[in-house]
C-alpha cells in the first residue's frame, strides 16, 4: 500500500470501487473497520436494450441492476455513502469498440486490462470527484500488493496465487498506483470469505464473476456469419466455421471437427477467413514479440534480461529472456517453450513476484 491505514495518525478518505461482489465489499469493510472514511462507488456500464446479455456471472451483462443493488446493500450495512456513476458511453467507446476491432482482425483482446487502465482506475474516480466526492485514495478489491520503492510504487503478485490479479493491472500508470490501496493482496480468498462473514456483509456467499460478457460475443461484434474453412497445418480442409471470431489460439473445445487425436487452434488467418488447427505440439512457441508496452514497477529497460512471462491470465509464469527493441516493444525467447501464445492477449513480465511491465502480443513463433 502507498499508505498504512493501520497507523493511528493516518485517517484517510477512501473511494472504494464496489462491484457488488464479495472482494470489493470486504475492501470497504476492512478500511472502514480501521477508521478510514469510506465512500462506495459503482460503475454503471450496461445499457438496457442495447445488448441481450445472458445468465452467466460477468462484469458486463444484464445482471448489472442486481449488482448495483448488492453494492448499495453493502453500503447500507457499513453506513457509508454510495455513488452510482454512469460510465456506459465511455465503456462502449474505450472497451467495446476496441474489443470489436481486435476480434474482427483475428486477434483476441483482453477487455479487463483496458477497462482497468482507462475506466475503473481513471474515469470512475474522476466522475466521483465531479459529483462532489472528496477522497485521498482510491481502493479496489484486486488481489495485488503495492509497495513504495525508490522513486515509484511497485506492484507484486497477490499472496494467494490462485487469485492473483496483477496480470490485469499491468497497464496502470504510476500516478494511478500512487493513490491506490489494495488491502486484499495479503489475504487468501478463503480468508476474504471469512472476513465477509465476520463483517456480516450481505454478499458474503455471492459467487465470483467468471466472464467478461454474460452473453454471446456475436452480439457485441454486430456482424453476420462469415463461413470459412477449418484447415490443418498442411492446408487440408477438415471442416467449416461461421466466423473466425468464434475461435482463439490454443482453443481445443468447440472446434466442430472430428479427428482421431485432439486438435487445437494454431492460427487465425483473417485474410483467408481460415482457422488453422493442429496437434498440441503445434501451439507451443519459443518466441513472441510484444508491442504497446507499459513498464510499471521499473523504468523502461534498454538491455536484455532474464525474467518470467505470463501470456494469459489463467496461465503460469514461464522463464524467458527479454530483449527490448528500439521501437518500445520487446521480444522474448522461451527455452522451455510456452503454449497458446495468442496475438491480442498480453505478455506480462515478472521477476519473482514483482510485476515489471508488459505489452500486447503481436506475434509468436
Amino acid at each position: 500500500m502507498t499508505d498504512n491505514p493501520d497507523s493511528a495518525d493516518c485517517r484517510l478518505r477512501v473511494l472504494v470501487a464496489l462491484s457488488g461482489g464479495v472482494d470489493s465489499a470486504v475492501t470497504a469493510a476492512w478500511l472502514r473497520d480501521r477508521g478510514q472514511v469510506v465512500i462506495g462507488a459503482t460503475m454503471s456500464i450496461w445499457r438496457e436494450g442495447k445488448y441481450r446479455g445472458g445468465n452467466r456471472d460477468a462484469c458486463f451483462g444484464a445482471g448489472e441492476r442486481e449488482d448495483i443493488a448488492a453494492a448499495a446493500s453493502v453500503c447500507r450495512r457499513l453506513g457509508i455513502p454510495h455513488l452510482v456513476l454512469d460510465c456506459a458511453d465511455a465503456y462502449e467507446e474505450i472497451v467495446l469498440d476496441n474489443f470489436r476491432r481486435e476480434y474482427l482482425a483475428g486477434r483476441t483482446p483482453n477487455p479487463c486490462v483496458r477497462c482497468n487502465r482507462f475506466v475503473k482506475f481513471d474515469l470512475l474516480p474522476r466522475l466521483a470527484e465531479r459529483s462532489g466526492a472528496v477522497f485521498d485514495r482510491f481502493a479496489t478489491g484486486h488481489y495485488v500488493r503495492l509497495e513504495n520503492g525508490p522513486g515509484r510504487v511497485r506492484m507484486y503478485r497477490g499472496r494467494d496465487p490462485a487469485k492473483d490479479q496483477s496480470y490485469f493491472l499491468y497497464r496502470l500508470e504510476q500516478g494511478q498506483l500512487a493513490r491506490t490501496l489494495a488491502p486484499l493482496g495479503d489475504f487468501t480468498k478463503a480468508e476474504v470469505r471469512e472476513l465477509a462473514r465476520r463483517f456480516a456483509l450481505p454478499v458474503s456467499g455471492k459467487p465470483d464473476s467468471q466472464d467478461f460478457y454474460s452473453g454471446d460475443y456475436r452480439e457485441l461484434l454486430g456482424v453476420a456469419d462469415q463461413p470459412g474453412a477449418i484447415v490443418d497445418v498442411a492446408g487440408r480442409v477438415l471442416g467449416r466455421h461461421g466466423g473466425c471470431w468464434n475461435f482463439t489460439v490454443g482453443q481445443r473445445r468447440g472446434l466442430g471437427v472430428s479427428h482421431p487425436s485432439p486438435l487445437y487452434v494454431v492460427e487465425i488467418n483473417r485474410d483467408r477467413n481460415e482457422v488453422v488447427v493442429g496437434g498440441a505440439e503445434s501451439v507451443v512457441s519459443r518466441r513472441l514479440a510484444a508491442v504497446d508496452c507499459n513498464w510499471l514497477s521499473i523504468p523502461a529497460p534498454s538491455e536484455p534480461f532474464d525474467a518470467g512471462i505470463k501470456v494469459r491470465s489463467a496461465g503460469g509464469i514461464k522463464p524467458c529472456r527479454v530483449e527490448p527493441r528500439g521501437d518500445g516493444g520487446f521480444t522474448a525467447e522461451f527455452p522451455e517453450g510456452v503454449a497458446a501464445v495468442t496475438p491480442g492477449q498480453s505478455a506480462v513480465v515478472y521477476r519473482g513476484d514483482l510485476l515489471l511491465g508488459g505489452g500486447v502480443i503481436a506475434s509468436a513463433g
